[in-house]
């Protein structure tokens, strides 16, 4: 099979993918608290990635990295999946999905901010704009046009959504320094990062009560959001001719995912979620190629 077809199969299917999640975690938060669903998800994914690993000869090479490996998995874990996914599924918890996951995808535009301080990095022109162009759609998304008037949703909820775009950023820029393999420290990442997870939950919501409905959007959440997607991404980028343009693909997500927002969790999608979202991703095609979505 031709490589390029190869990969836009994977990254057709990466965002096919994702473009479930938000709708999973509104339907699963019906029955779980959120850090409950951290701590399913987290479990799920780091099962998936030991046991792929583990089919793969690599489990081994994983877990005997040196101790600065170990030290920046235990970083690394703190804010993924710790730190950020708690946060992200509060915002969602408090907030129609089709207002979180448009909110949540300006992590790009908090990480050309935060690479300035962090990495050193100069702000272009063309930056500056579509940071401009995604934040006046984040605006007009939380409050459905009225931007001088007050917002439409959670004050809170919104605080999260956009504060999980600062977790994630941070996450990203301090793995550009990590020069493993990306599943093998991804692995390590969830190896060290769920027990913060665990004993959070115990101590708040308590450990989840086994239902079902709440099993499959655990499942669902964990290899679709956090584990099996994560793969076909890499993959498709790794046998794309063209790694850019196959990464564009990614923008057709949250639109996509409001087609399921409205008619799986039944939320009546309004005309200004669609013109915010069409602002936030004008801003992220403007700033530049996607690596995630």
């Amino acid at each position: 099979m031709d490589a390029t077809f190869r990969a836009y199969a994977y990254a057709c299917a990466t965002v096919l993918l994702w473009s479930t999640v938000a709708t999973a975690f509104k339907l699963t938060l019906a029955w779980l608290d959120p850090i409950q669903l951290v701590l399913g998800a987290s479990l799920v994914s780091l099962a998936f990635l030991g046991l792929w690993l583990l089919i793969n000869g690599r489990l081994l090479g994983a877990l005997t990295v040196g101790r600065q490996h170990w030290r920046r998995s235990a970083l690394l874990g703190a804010l993924n999946p710790f730190m950020y996914y708690i946060v992200l599924f509060e915002a969602y918890d408090r907030l129609p999905a089709q207002v979180a996951q448009p909110l949540n995808y300006t992590w790009a535009i908090t990480m050309s901010l935060l690479a300035v301080p962090l990495l050193g990095q100069r702000l272009t022109l063309r930056e500056v704009i579509a940071m401009l162009v995604s934040y006046a759609g984040v605006v007009v998304i939380s409050t459905r046009g009225f931007a001088f008037e007050t917002l439409s949703y959670d004050l809170l909820g919104i605080v999260l959504a956009l504060g999980s775009t600062l977790l994630w950023a941070l996450y990203w820029i301090y793995s550009t320094r990590d020069e493993r393999e990306p599943a093998e420290a991804l692995f390590l990442n969830f190896l060290l990062g769920t027990p913060w997870v665990v004993i959070v939950c115990i101590f708040t919501s308590g450990l989840p009560e086994f239902s079902w409905p709440a099993f499959a959007g655990i499942a669902w959440v964990g290899l679709f959001e956090m584990g099996l997607t994560f793969l076909l991404w890499l993959n498709a980028l790794k046998l794309a001719a063209n790694a850019a343009r196959v990464s564009q693909l990614i923008f057709l997500s949250p639109f996509l995912s409001l087609l399921l927002i409205h008619y799986v969790v039944g939320e009546d999608i309004h005309r200004a979620t669609i013109a915010g979202l069409v602002l936030v991703v004008a801003g992220l095609l403007a700033r530049g190629p996607a690596t995630r979505g």
